[in-house]
């Protein structure tokens, strides 16, 4: 049976760098990380009108950054506070059309190597037990010293 360990950052934390990060860009990402343990993150977007595209779904670019930003959450969860760490690489497949209310991301690290993460989102519309998209990604850590690339 696995231990639990706790997450290096705390949701809070995450919460308030993603602001500094982001600073303006984030004004319709609304999200909010409900929990987090050392390779696991579960963030929940709250539904905002501006979300929808055509149609009445919730467009891809926002469930793309939901799913991204899941994935830096549950990264962070087991480095600390590390801001220079960037997607590397992500594929998303829709799998079903969400509805218009939140949406929730759960993360789990399926492997973290020295310089590479690789991590699995899984997207559902709140109070449906149906994925709506399946995301895997790998996230880019720093060299030794602080350098990317």
């Amino acid at each position: 049976m696995d231990v639990v360990q706790p997450s290096k950052i705390s949701g809070s934390d995450f919460e308030a760098m993603v602001e500094r990060l982001m600073g303006d860009h984030n004004s319709a990402f609304d999200f909010a990380v409900e929990e987090i343990v050392e390779g696991f993150a579960r963030l929940r977007l709250r539904f905002d009108r501006r979300h929808l595209r055509p149609g009445g779904t919730v467009a891809g670019p926002i469930i793309f950054a939901l799913a991204d930003t899941a994935l830096f959450a549950a990264v962070l969860s087991t480095l600390g506070p590390e801001p220079m760490v960037f997607t590397s690489d992500m594929n998303l497949h829709f799998l079903r059309k969400p509805k218009a209310v939140d949406l929730l991301a759960e993360c789990r690290i399926i492997k973290r190597g020295r310089r590479l993460v690789f991590g699995e989102v899984l997207l559902y519309s709140d109070g449906d037990a149906r994925p709506v998209a399946h995301v895997t990604g790998t996230y880019a850590l720093p060299a030794a010293g602080g350098s990317v690339g």
